[in-house]
């Protein structure tokens, strides 16, 4: 049970990470259904999950929802579904005979962000990221401002306001090679592939199934499995 803990934390970890790629809100004639497939990898080698952290992570988006999927040892599998409308997260979990799922609100989430404030520098650079115009930001953490990085985003899906709720607030785009930093592991992602398509609109509903629990409860259930 303990290998099994080390292997679905950082995927937890990284599910709450890829969401922020996710988005859709007010979409202006953009491409606001499909798939984006991301290479993933934890940013410092040193730190002892690095080795455990997924390698690959899917999303799927539909106007202003997007849900992340995965699943560890074909055991312990999760979910993460966002709305940009009403301004929540719900983690769904599937574990044994364990089948709940917790809502986060803007409140919640936006305190989560102040451990990964960022300064953002927009400039002239573009580059073609999965077939799509990508524009160069330069990001500095507030917290350590002696740490820059390289981020990409892209207009061409049309959700100008899907950051709004992440420390990328100010770029209007969809973002397909950033870091984010989330439960104390920081991560890079990079687009792979993006397709156009459509999603069923029950990849974004919570199975009436499923427990409602608070957060302190899902936190404290990662915390004791």
């Amino acid at each position: 049970m303990s290998n099994l803990k080390r292997i679905v934390k950082p995927l937890v970890v990284a599910q709450f990470i890829l969401l922020f790629a996710a988005c859709g809100s007010n979409v202006l004639g953009g491409k606001n259904e499909g798939i984006i497939e991301f290479d993933t990898k934890g940013v410092d080698e040193k730190h002892p999950l690095y080795g455990l952290a997924p390698s690959t992570a899917t999303l799927k988006y539909k106007g202003d929802k997007f849900a992340i999927e995965m699943s560890t040892m074909g055991m312990f599998n999760t979910a993460v579904i966002g709305d940009a409308n009403a301004k929540t997260i719900t983690q769904t979990v599937k574990f044994l005979d364990i089948n709940q799922a917790c809502i986060q609100n803007e409140a919640e989430i936006r305190a989560d962000n102040l451990d990964f404030a960022l300064k953002l520098d927009e400039t002239k650079e573009t580059k073609k990221i999965v077939g799509l115009k990508c524009y160069k930001v330069r990001a500095t953490k507030v917290n350590e401002p002696n740490v820059s990085f390289d981020v990409w985003y892209t207009k061409e899906l049309g959700m100008e306001n899907c950051n709004s709720l992440t420390p990328y607030a100010q770029l209007k785009g969809v973002l397909l090679d950033y870091r984010i930093k989330k439960l104390g592991l920081e991560m890079h992602f990079l687009a792979k592939k993006y397709e156009q398509g459509a999603v069923p609109d029950k990849t974004f509903e919570i199975p009436a199934s499923m427990k409602i629990i608070s957060q302190e409860e899902m936190a404290k259930f990662f915390a004791n499995y």
